[in-house]
């Protein structure tokens, strides 16, 4: 999977996210689960890399509604 950019990020919508984090969690989960067992990953930056595209997303989710309430509260 490549890395994906904020304006990628930002171009997808709210379920396509959402989807995408399930996705990015459960390739989380085997990675670590590969680590913890002593096992040689690939790509050891990979975890790194993402946790923070995991972030990356919920922040822009998080916005996403954030800005829909204050807009629905006007």
């Amino acid at each position: 999977m490549s890395i994906l950019r904020m304006k990628e990020i930002r171009a997808l919508g709210p379920e396509q996210l959402k989807a995408k984090v399930s996705e990015l969690r459960v390739e989380l989960m085997k990675l670590e689960t590969t680590v913890k067992a002593g096992g040689k990953v690939d790509n050891p930056a990979r975890v790194k890399e993402v946790k923070k595209l995991i972030a990356r997303i919920l922040t822009i989710l998080n916005q996403e509604k954030s800005s829909s309430r204050v807009a629905t509260k006007r």
